[in-house]
């Protein structure tokens, strides 16, 4: 079921370098753990081993977690390093976040693929709207909410972005700048995010998928693809630091733009394999 000729694995493996290269760029420039870049990457490749359609998102949203631990890692030190990062706001999501993503974890062992691709669709719509056509003037309010605002918040951002497979930048970045919060600091507090995500996220995948095991490709750990994280994660954590320099020196606009016609273009993807 899950075999292929030599050289269709070479070029799946090239196909996940460059993937990782792409994720890794898009994670330092956007404050992103990068899964929205690779989890549409993986549906393709997952789709040509052979992974079941009813298992093939879930198989991309846990190695999509997986991946984006060393690159979250990776962009949120050189974030810190600007001075940019929010931390009173990052440890009020902490407890909150990771709830939520234990949450996700185990709604996914249950939940169809429609059910991912819904929520990765809706939220990245409503991001590439607020960014694309949005103005500064919009706001949720002048100051950030207090400590119980910013608690639920952090709980249903951490029980989206497990179930997209994210590091929760995209979400969070929408949140921060409506409460006037600049791009530059948005960014660079959204990266710490993938930290809370990730880790707890790819256990929880795991354990997701443990009992699926005999239906997945060889070396997978639940609903964690070893073989992807192996080829994504190493180039993806090498090049998020230069993203996130390059972020520190791009105007906002051109951030805004760029990010908005990308998450359009990936809510389409999804919307049409939902029903095609």
């Amino acid at each position: 079921m899950f075999g292929l000729p030599l050289a269709d694995l070479i070029w799946l493996a090239l196909a996940l370098l460059g993937a990782g290269i792409v994720t890794g760029l898009l994670a330092g420039l956007f404050g992103v753990g990068g899964g929205i870049v690779i989890v549409p990457v993986l549906y393709q490749v997952f789709g040509l081993l052979g992974v079941p359609e009813s298992l093939r998102m879930h198989l991309c949203v846990g190695t999509s977690l997986a991946i984006i631990i060393p690159t979250s890692i990776s962009s949120f030190r050189t974030h810190l390093s600007k001075g940019k990062v929010l931390m009173d706001v990052l440890k009020a999501w902490t407890v909150p976040v990771i709830a939520g993503v234990a949450l996700g974890s185990m709604i996914a062992a249950y939940a169809s693929a429609t059910v991912l691709k819904s929520v990765f669709v809706v939220v990245a719509l409503m991001n590439a709207t607020k960014l694309l056509f949005g103005r500064d003037s919009w706001r949720f309010g002048e100051q950030l909410p207090g400590k119980a605002g910013l608690g639920a918040f952090g709980f249903t951002l951490g029980l989206a972005s497990s179930l997209m497979g994210i590091g929760g930048g995209v979400i969070a970045n929408m949140f921060l700048t409506m409460f006037g919060v600049s791009m530059h600091s948005a960014v660079a507090t959204s990266s710490g995010l993938g930290v809370l995500i990730s880790i707890p996220g790819f256990l929880g995948y795991i354990a997701a998928g443990w009992s699926q095991m005999a239906a997945l490709p060889p070396f997978s750990l639940g609903f964690v693809s070893l073989l992807g994280f192996v080829l994504v994660a190493p180039t993806s954590t090498l090049l998020a630091p230069y993203g996130a320099r390059l972020a520190h020196s791009t105007p906002k606009r051109r951030l805004e733009i760029a990010f908005g016609i990308f998450l359009i273009i990936t809510a389409l993807r999804f919307l049409w394999s939902m029903f095609s």
